[in-house]
């Protein structure tokens, strides 16, 4: 047992973990905030879902002086969903620390909005290598009073082509700055990078094998790429999870899938890179309050996932090497719920299946599947329906004014209402899919807040 109390954390950020229900650390916690809080710079390399955002948010948010203005932290991160998860959870460790302002800038979006966010310089900036860069260069975000810097999930930035963004932000921030970089993986390029940037690094690593909840893996070979949809539709119909990421290697093969899968009755939702960033946030709201089973995505739109119950992980594909496979697996075993992988094969991705076999060191599971065109019964309906509200922040919304609303005028029993998320102008609410319809007209026909507005079903 770790308990976070006898750290040197200032009362907010205590009473923040107590509120979050934060009490015993994590390994990787427990291996790296000491030093953390010490000053030094480290590398640590741990798996996703082990806690590190967690440990480096306490970290720099204890070295923060509120009434200083300027940029003192900045955290990169690969993708827009790790860093919406990663600024999350920073505010919810901030909350006790009065005004302290955590931006978030991430390519994909329009850039007016950021840069009107800049006019006040944020404490706390987590952003995309890419979106930072562009920033600096207009010479609208500086940098001099860093005295944090994070690389996080840095094996994955560089995959991705970002090493020389990195290196040029680190340019801007000052030498005397802590440096953490976080990996799950430590090839050579981390070591290169990691050699230029951190001072001294201790080094930390996680391997989290012990602690991990088991992944129920199976493989099933499929003759050829056209028989794939049907099968996955049969597992689907075999397993009923809950909820299920399907993953992609391709762009176009996630749309592809999402169609075929229309054709056997199933509505999946599609998440990779081309999507517009308002309705990727609309994707992942529907996926994560139950409105939608099955979500197929490419592995790189699907860093950051922030799903805590995920029922099942499905290899419509498999990945080009063990580490993006085991990330992936990963997502289905979480707060010590065991977990389901399932795989699909061809004999042409058997050299694959193979090589996985050889780096795990242990035998592959396989199951035979009949593939059979089926059409889809009620069972793998989601059982929640989600609404869209055009009125959000903006408008002063919050929860429990769309909350009140629905039971209120609406007349909903509350335990036919899911989960509420509020953004900046729109705001959703899962609804049970039977009653969906009539809060819909309810909505209409009443008022949120002494005030009209627009409800549709997403």
């Amino acid at each position: 047992m770790n308990p976070f109390s006898p750290l040197p954390l200032s009362p907010p950020l205590l009473h923040a973990l107590d509120a979050r229900g934060y009490t015993t650390m994590t390994p990787v916690q427990a291996q790296s905030l000491p030093a953390i809080l010490a000053g030094r710079d480290l590398i640590v390399q741990a798996p996703t879902g082990s806690g590190k955002t967690v440990a480096f948010g306490l970290g720099l948010l204890q070295r923060l002086d509120p009434a200083l203005l300027r940029a003192q932290a900045l955290v990169l991160c690969p993708t827009r969903e790790l860093a919406d998860q990663v600024a999350k959870e920073i505010r919810r460790l901030a909350i006790g620390i009065p005004n302290l302002k955590v931006l978030t800038l991430t390519g994909g979006i329009a850039l007016a909005p950021q840069l009107a966010s800049l006019r006040k310089d944020p404490h706390v900036v987590v952003g995309t290598p890419g979106r930072v860069q562009e920033l600096l260069r207009k010479h609208v975000l500086t940098l001099a009073k860093v005295c944090t810097l994070v690389l996080d999930e840095a094996d994955r930035m560089l995959d991705m082509g970002f090493e020389e963004p990195i290196r040029e932000i680190v340019r801007a921030t000052p030498p005397s700055r802590q440096s953490l970089l976080f990996s799950a993986t430590y090839p050579e390029t981390i070591r290169a990078i990691a050699a230029s940037v951190l001072r001294d690094p201790l080094e930390v690593t996680v391997t989290g094998a012990a602690e991990q909840p088991p992944i129920e893996q199976w493989f099933h070979e499929v003759d050829a790429v056209a028989a794939k949809p049907a099968a996955l539709t049969n597992l689907l119909i075999e397993h009923q999870p809950e909820s299920s990421v399907v993953f992609c290697n391709t762009r176009r093969d996630v749309d592809d899938l999402v169609e075929a899968l229309a054709g056997f009755g199933i509505a999946a939702l599609a998440l990779h890179g081309d999507i517009e960033q308002r309705d990727r946030d609309e994707v992942l709201v529907r996926f994560a309050n139950r409105s939608c089973r099955v979500l197929v995505a490419s592995d790189v739109a699907a860093r950051g996932l922030d799903i805590k119950e995920l029922a099942a992980v499905i290899n419509y594909e498999l990945p080009p090497d063990l580490d993006i496979y085991l990330h992936r697996i990963g997502r289905t075993a979480r707060a010590g719920r065991s977990g389901l992988s399932l795989s699909l094969c061809t004999p042409r991705e058997m050299p694959r299946a193979l090589a996985l076999e050889k780096q795990q060191g242990a035998p592959l599971r396989w199951r035979t599947i009949t593939v059979a065109s089926v059409k889809v019964n009620n069972a793998l309906l989601p059982t929640m329906a989600t609404l869209r509200i055009d009125g959000g922040r903006t408008d002063k919304l919050r929860p429990g004014d769309i909350l009140g609303a629905l039971t209120g005028d609406a007349g909903l029993a509350a335990e036919t209402i899911g989960k509420i998320d509020i953004f900046a102008t729109r705001s959703y609410v899962a609804i049970r899919r039977d009653v969906c319809d009539k809060a819909l007209q309810r909505l209409r026909a009443g008022k949120i807040k002494g005030r009209k507005f627009r409800v549709e079903r997403a």
